[in-house]
Protein backbone atom coordinates (compact mmCIF):
# COMPACT_ATOMS: atom_id res chain seq x y z
CA UNK A 1 0.00 0.00 0.00
CA UNK A 2 0.81 3.54 0.16
CA UNK A 3 0.61 6.44 -1.98
CA UNK A 4 1.78 6.74 -5.82
CA UNK A 5 2.71 8.86 -8.48
CA UNK A 6 1.26 7.11 -11.75
CA UNK A 7 -0.27 8.30 -15.18
CA UNK A 8 -3.57 7.79 -16.53
CA UNK A 9 -5.14 6.79 -19.49
CA UNK A 10 -7.92 7.68 -21.48
CA UNK A 11 -9.97 5.20 -20.55
CA UNK A 12 -9.51 5.91 -16.78
CA UNK A 13 -9.42 9.77 -17.47
CA UNK A 14 -13.03 10.30 -18.84
CA UNK A 15 -14.06 7.20 -16.63
CA UNK A 16 -17.12 8.46 -14.04
CA UNK A 17 -17.38 7.36 -10.74
CA UNK A 18 -15.14 5.70 -7.70
CA UNK A 19 -12.36 4.10 -9.80
CA UNK A 20 -12.23 6.88 -13.09
CA UNK A 21 -11.50 10.99 -13.11
CA UNK A 22 -14.30 11.84 -15.17
CA UNK A 23 -15.42 14.49 -12.73
CA UNK A 24 -12.06 16.21 -12.79
CA UNK A 25 -11.38 15.56 -16.43
CA UNK A 26 -15.23 17.16 -16.92
CA UNK A 27 -14.53 20.16 -14.37
CA UNK A 28 -11.05 20.83 -15.79
CA UNK A 29 -12.32 21.40 -19.33
CA UNK A 30 -14.93 24.01 -18.54
CA UNK A 31 -12.37 25.61 -16.49
CA UNK A 32 -9.98 25.29 -20.04
CA UNK A 33 -12.98 26.61 -21.82
CA UNK A 34 -14.02 29.89 -19.57
CA UNK A 35 -10.44 30.38 -20.43
CA UNK A 36 -10.90 30.34 -23.80
CA UNK A 37 -8.25 27.17 -24.17
CA UNK A 38 -9.62 23.93 -25.80
CA UNK A 39 -10.43 21.39 -23.78
CA UNK A 40 -8.33 18.58 -23.25
CA UNK A 41 -9.26 15.55 -24.97
CA UNK A 42 -6.49 13.91 -26.53
CA UNK A 43 -5.18 11.38 -23.56
CA UNK A 44 -4.14 8.27 -24.61
CA UNK A 45 -5.01 4.56 -24.84
CA UNK A 46 -4.24 2.21 -22.53
CA UNK A 47 -0.61 0.47 -23.21
CA UNK A 48 0.40 -1.57 -20.59
CA UNK A 49 -0.92 -5.18 -22.46
CA UNK A 50 1.98 -4.13 -24.59
CA UNK A 51 4.95 -5.84 -23.47
CA UNK A 52 8.06 -3.59 -22.87
CA UNK A 53 5.84 -0.77 -24.32
CA UNK A 54 7.10 1.22 -21.07
CA UNK A 55 4.58 3.33 -21.83
CA UNK A 56 3.07 3.69 -17.83
CA UNK A 57 4.35 5.54 -15.06
CA UNK A 58 4.53 4.55 -11.30
CA UNK A 59 6.36 5.30 -9.02
CA UNK A 60 5.96 4.91 -4.99
CA UNK A 61 6.37 7.91 -3.06
CA UNK A 62 8.50 6.53 0.13
CA UNK A 63 11.27 8.40 1.57
CA UNK A 64 10.79 11.73 3.61
CA UNK A 65 10.37 14.77 1.98
CA UNK A 66 12.27 17.60 3.99
CA UNK A 67 15.65 17.71 2.25
CA UNK A 68 13.74 17.66 -1.06
CA UNK A 69 11.31 21.00 0.16
CA UNK A 70 14.67 22.45 1.47
CA UNK A 71 15.92 21.89 -2.39
CA UNK A 72 12.98 23.94 -3.23
CA UNK A 73 13.59 26.71 -1.05
CA UNK A 74 16.62 27.70 -2.39
CA UNK A 75 16.16 27.42 -5.81
CA UNK A 76 12.55 28.06 -6.49
CA UNK A 77 10.77 31.15 -5.70
CA UNK A 78 7.86 31.16 -3.45
CA UNK A 79 5.27 31.00 -6.71
CA UNK A 80 7.21 28.63 -8.21
CA UNK A 81 7.82 26.17 -4.86
CA UNK A 82 3.54 26.62 -4.74
CA UNK A 83 3.26 25.05 -8.12
CA UNK A 84 5.77 22.74 -8.43
CA UNK A 85 4.63 21.03 -4.87
CA UNK A 86 1.17 21.61 -5.16
CA UNK A 87 -0.01 19.95 -7.77
CA UNK A 88 -2.56 16.83 -7.38
CA UNK A 89 -2.87 16.35 -11.31
CA UNK A 90 -0.56 17.19 -13.99
CA UNK A 91 -1.39 17.84 -17.71
CA UNK A 92 0.90 17.73 -21.01
CA UNK A 93 0.28 21.22 -21.96
CA UNK A 94 1.57 24.71 -20.86
CA UNK A 95 -0.33 26.63 -18.31
CA UNK A 96 0.11 29.93 -16.70
CA UNK A 97 -1.30 29.46 -13.61
CA UNK A 98 -2.53 26.35 -11.45
CA UNK A 99 -6.06 25.58 -11.64
CA UNK A 100 -8.08 24.72 -9.06
CA UNK A 101 -10.73 22.62 -9.22
CA UNK A 102 -13.68 22.85 -7.06
CA UNK A 103 -13.66 20.29 -4.06
CA UNK A 104 -15.69 17.43 -4.76
CA UNK A 105 -14.91 17.31 -8.36
CA UNK A 106 -13.08 13.99 -8.07
CA UNK A 107 -12.39 11.11 -5.48
CA UNK A 108 -11.54 13.48 -2.85
CA UNK A 109 -13.66 16.16 -1.18
CA UNK A 110 -10.39 18.63 -1.27
CA UNK A 111 -9.25 20.79 -4.18
CA UNK A 112 -7.81 19.27 -7.30
CA UNK A 113 -5.05 21.56 -8.18
CA UNK A 114 -3.78 21.14 -11.68
CA UNK A 115 -0.53 21.83 -13.13
CA UNK A 116 1.06 22.45 -16.58
CA UNK A 117 3.92 19.98 -17.37
CA UNK A 118 5.72 22.67 -19.23
CA UNK A 119 5.77 24.85 -16.14
CA UNK A 120 6.75 21.90 -13.53
CA UNK A 121 9.27 20.28 -16.16
CA UNK A 122 11.68 23.38 -15.88
CA UNK A 123 11.23 23.41 -12.03
CA UNK A 124 12.54 20.33 -11.76
CA UNK A 125 15.52 20.81 -14.38
CA UNK A 126 16.86 23.53 -12.35
CA UNK A 127 16.91 21.31 -8.89
CA UNK A 128 17.85 18.83 -11.28
CA UNK A 129 21.42 20.85 -11.96
CA UNK A 130 21.50 22.05 -9.21
CA UNK A 131 21.98 18.91 -7.50
CA UNK A 132 23.62 17.22 -10.49
CA UNK A 133 21.47 14.38 -10.98
CA UNK A 134 23.70 11.70 -12.82
CA UNK A 135 22.56 10.28 -16.13
CA UNK A 136 22.04 7.28 -14.55
CA UNK A 137 19.42 7.52 -13.05
CA UNK A 138 16.51 5.59 -14.60
CA UNK A 139 14.54 7.60 -17.43
CA UNK A 140 11.30 5.49 -18.45
CA UNK A 141 9.59 4.88 -14.84
CA UNK A 142 8.02 2.05 -15.49
CA UNK A 143 6.99 -0.52 -12.82
CA UNK A 144 9.08 1.61 -9.78
CA UNK A 145 11.81 1.80 -11.74
CA UNK A 146 13.10 4.87 -10.28
CA UNK A 147 11.90 3.69 -6.71
CA UNK A 148 14.20 0.68 -7.11
CA UNK A 149 17.15 2.13 -8.40
CA UNK A 150 16.96 4.30 -5.12
CA UNK A 151 15.87 2.25 -2.72
CA UNK A 152 17.42 -1.27 -3.33
CA UNK A 153 21.36 -0.27 -3.23
CA UNK A 154 22.32 1.43 -7.18
CA UNK A 155 22.21 4.78 -5.94
CA UNK A 156 23.58 4.51 -3.13
CA UNK A 157 26.92 1.93 -5.17
CA UNK A 158 26.54 5.18 -7.78
CA UNK A 159 27.16 7.73 -4.97
CA UNK A 160 30.15 6.02 -3.44
CA UNK A 161 32.40 5.75 -6.35
CA UNK A 162 30.68 9.21 -7.64
CA UNK A 163 29.87 11.47 -5.23
CA UNK A 164 28.39 14.40 -5.70
CA UNK A 165 25.74 17.25 -4.12
CA UNK A 166 23.15 14.71 -5.70
CA UNK A 167 24.38 11.79 -3.21
CA UNK A 168 24.16 14.58 -0.09
CA UNK A 169 19.87 13.54 0.13
CA UNK A 170 19.39 10.66 -1.79
CA UNK A 171 15.77 10.98 -0.42
CA UNK A 172 15.61 14.72 -1.85
CA UNK A 173 17.40 13.10 -5.24
CA UNK A 174 14.64 10.82 -5.01
CA UNK A 175 12.17 13.46 -5.48
CA UNK A 176 13.94 15.50 -7.85
CA UNK A 177 14.23 12.68 -10.28
CA UNK A 178 10.57 11.77 -9.26
CA UNK A 179 8.94 14.94 -10.24
CA UNK A 180 11.28 15.31 -13.71
CA UNK A 181 10.80 12.32 -14.97
CA UNK A 182 6.44 12.45 -14.20
CA UNK A 183 7.30 16.08 -16.38
CA UNK A 184 9.14 14.41 -18.97
CA UNK A 185 7.10 11.52 -18.90
CA UNK A 186 3.55 13.46 -19.48
CA UNK A 187 4.95 15.48 -21.78
CA UNK A 188 6.38 12.55 -24.48
CA UNK A 189 2.98 10.54 -23.73
CA UNK A 190 0.44 13.31 -23.82
CA UNK A 191 -1.20 11.76 -20.33
CA UNK A 192 -2.35 13.32 -17.41
CA UNK A 193 -0.11 12.26 -14.17
CA UNK A 194 -1.81 12.54 -10.45
CA UNK A 195 -1.65 10.16 -7.38
CA UNK A 196 -2.83 7.16 -6.34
Amino acid sequence: MGLYLISVCAEDWFAEGEDGWGEIATALNHELRQQGLPPYESVPEETRSVRGARQAFEEKIVPPMDGFAALGRAHLSPEDEETFYGWTVLVPFSLDETIRLPPGSGCTEASTVVAGAPQVLAMAERLAAAVGLPAETPHMCHNLELTTWFRDGAAERLAAARPGPWSDDLDAAFYVALFLRAAQHSLRRGCPMTYS
